[in-house]
């Protein structure tokens, strides 16, 4: 579980302390204060010492290895020209970047530093003595599904400019199905998303997804796009990749959906949190932060520990407030922005 991250001249953070709950993280702020890259940053970390115990007899994680692996990580999930990119300028001369990274258990804590001038390696400022357990999910702002068929070869044998957790997510999409003492708690998971898709999710032996309905397969790019994201939810749970341990983050969940669809997102996000898993979502949907806040007054969700982040652009790089709720972390000119809407809204019916 990751604790806090400390960010030090990493892109558009001068210095951010982030603090994170075991349940729900919610990341908010207007576009280009760093909400991704605060994901792509934690996933980056947590993706290389986790991929570092999948070896049948993993040996202890090394400074020599780590050093280039995070390295390559960050260049591939980032896309920079070159890794020294990622340090902030905002003056002359070399720039020195820090990422600390706090977890439970504290030996998988883990530290590295970067500058201006950095292009394929990092220095190993803490090493972790043991692995993180279980690799994290990455969900960006696309479905995934429809690119599924083939991209994971063609992503390795040919060069493709798009970022790679998109690879790391289809890999863990084609894993085979869970099976063992955690079928009941997924079959009770996976229950509501196949009530609201009114269908199952199958992987084909050509590597292809389908929404299968009443027994008649549905090819899921015919499929809404607001289901397709259920699917691949569900096509998640059902693999093991979110159930008991893990960490997902998820890239504004709620993007081309509908406010039905954001409803039961929601409503999933809180499951998993519930399950096991420590959940990071980015986002500026009042929406969807409204309806989190509503679900978590009820009972059964009443037990999950929440960390809002409140992004604000300032002279000085990007300013941080944190707290347990949407109230502790100021005004966000992008929430505010959809008050002010319904305001104007209330006052045009009333003069009209």
């Amino acid at each position: 579980m990751l604790k806090s991250m400390e960010l030090v001249n990493f892109t558009t953070f001068k210095h951010a302390n982030l603090k994170f709950a075991p349940g729900l993280n919610v990341i908010v702020g207007e576009n280009g204060t760093g909400k991704t890259h605060i994901l792509k940053a934690a996933y980056s970390a947590l993706y290389v010492s986790a991929k570092g115990n999948r070896d049948p007899n993993p040996a202890p994680p090394t400074k020599a290895y780590l050093q280039t692996a995070i390295a390559d990580k960050l260049n591939v999930v980032f896309r920079p020209d070159e890794l020294g990119r990622l340090a902030r300028r905002d003056r002359r001369g070399r720039q020195r970047c820090e990422v600390k990274c706090e977890l439970i258990p504290t030996e998988q804590s883990l530290a590295y530093s970067f500058n201006t001038t950095s292009k394929s390696e990092v220095t190993i400022d803490k090493t972790p003595s043991s692995w993180v357990e279980k690799l994290p999910v990455y969900l960006p702002t696309r479905e995934l599904l429809t690119i599924y068929p083939g991209f994971v070869s063609l992503y390795e044998t040919t060069y493709f400019p798009f970022e790679e957790t998109w690879r790391d997510t289809c890999i863990l999409l084609g894993a085979p199905l869970a099976k063992g003492p955690r079928e009941k708690r997924i079959k009770d998971l996976l229950a509501p998303l196949e009530e609201a898709m009114n269908g199952k999710v199958e992987l084909d032996k050509s590597g292809r997804f389908y929404l299968n309905i009443a027994g008649v397969n549905m090819e899921m790019h015919l499929v809404a796009e607001g289901l397709r994201k259920l699917a691949t939810i569900a096509r998640l749970i059902a693999t093991g990749s979110l159930i008991d341990k893990g960490c997902l983050f998820w890239d504004e969940p709620e993007s081309n959906l509908n406010p039905k669809v954001i409803k039961l997102i929601a409503r999933t996000i809180l499951n998993l949190c519930l399950s096991g898993i420590q959940v990071f979502i980015a986002s500026h949907s009042l929406f969807l932060l409204r309806e989190l806040y509503i679900l978590s007054q009820y009972k059964e969700f009443k037990k999950i520990k929440s960390q809002y982040i409140g992004l604000q652009p300032g002279e000085d790089g990007v300013q941080v407030e944190q707290g347990e709720t949407i109230d502790d972390i100021g005004q966000i000119d992008a929430l505010q922005e959809d008050l002010s809407q319904s305001d104007r809204y209330i006052d045009a019916e009333v003069h009209s």
